[in-house]
């Protein structure tokens, strides 16, 4: 990891603002020119709420996306626009996304949009933070796509993308992106089911092309849909396999479930960096500087500063943007004052 210990970091993605959901649910009343600085507005506001609450990484917050990966299906030809959901109404869960139906081979001519994502939070981030982009794995985005006989089965459709995002990612690496986190929700939610060396043999084919060439790291969490978990929320039956993956950084979902199993970053840190989340975006509970010392010298039990960083426990999308903001400055503060006591 570069530069200063206990590093603050970011996953992806940052609550829209109130206006722009409301624009973006009347986005046909817009011009191309209107939807351009419309889209440039929301990515200038989640890159100052991040430069002013002091992180030492950034990312475009998402702006431009539905939910971290739902939009990278408008990129994709071969399949049908979303169906409905087998559940409309009732308290919200992982059951109310719909699944689009395959309908020709898969293909993304115009990629799935992260490379012009990249080139704007270039274009009007602040010199300082370094940047980051982020692109889910093909599993996870495989995820809302119905197989079909040319495609049987999950890992035939992950297969099938695997191009799409090695695409991106070599992109990103051209466009002079240095750091890019590969979001894997549904690796680490599925794991407990799933052959986890295949989902590492996936997951290193599909990163192969840019190890080396920039820093990866990969978020593992248990889902954040409407701040719903999905899956057994247990890091154990993934490691030590998933430590096989090929990146620089693994980040672990540990504020909302009580720092269960933090032991575990001790066996990360040997290997990789390994930014924990000290920050529960699923609760309106708003963590005091005080807090985040406390948890930070937790994680110090376990692992050296220098191999670790700090981060909330998934994107911030699904938290409201004024409850984000102090979680962010308190998380940036109690990691300053952790810095200073160790005097690093």
């Amino acid at each position: 990891m570069e530069g200063k210990c206990l590093q603050t970091t970011v996953v992806g993605s940052y609550p829209f603002p109130g206006w722009l959901e409301f624009s973006m649910n009347h986005i046909d009343q817009f011009g191309p020119a209107d939807r351009e600085e419309l889209l440039n507005d929301a990515v200038s506001v989640a890159i100052r709420d991040q430069v002013a609450a002091g992180l030492d990484v950034i990312t475009d917050g998402e702006q431009t996306r539905i939910d971290f990966n739902l939009s990278f299906y408008s990129f994709i030809e071969g399949i049908e626009p979303e169906s409905a959901s087998v559940r409309l109404f009732g308290p919200p869960a992982h059951d109310q996304r719909g699944k689009h139906q395959i309908t020709g081979e898969l293909r993304a001519p115009r990629g799935l949009g992260v490379l012009a994502e990249f080139e704007r939070l270039k274009r009007l981030a602040p010199a300082g933070p370094r940047l980051k982009a982020s692109v889910p794995d093909p599993y996870t985005l495989s995820g809302r796509l119905i197989p079909n006989a040319e495609y049987p089965d999950r890992y035939a459709v992950a297969e099938a993308l695997l191009p799409f995002v090695q695409q991106e990612l070599a992109g990103l690496v051209a466009a002079g992106c240095v750091e890019i986190a590969v979001d894997a929700p549904s690796m680490s939610c599925y794991a407990y089911r799933e052959d986890q060396k295949r989902l590492t043999e996936l997951f290193n084919r599909t990163v192969e092309p840019v190890v080396g060439k920039c820093r990866l790291s990969m978020h593992l969490c248990f889902g954040n849909y409407k701040g719903r978990a999905v899956g057994p929320r247990q890091y154990g039956p993934m490691f030590p396999q998933f430590l096989e993956m090929k990146v620089d950084e693994v980040h672990v979902e540990m504020a909302s479930r009580e720092f269960s199993e933090l032991e575990l970053i001790a066996e990360i840190g040997k290997r990789r960096d390994v930014a924990v989340g000290v920050v529960d975006v699923k609760s309106y509970y708003i963590e005091t500087p005080e807090d985040i010392q406390k948890r930070i010298k937790r994680c110090l039990q376990y692992v050296s500063p220098e191999r670790l960083l700090l981060a909330p426990d998934c994107g911030l999308s699904q938290t409201a943007r004024w409850a984000s903001r102090l979680k962010l400055a308190n998380m940036v503060e109690g990691a300053r004052r952790v810095r200073k006591e160790l005097g690093l």
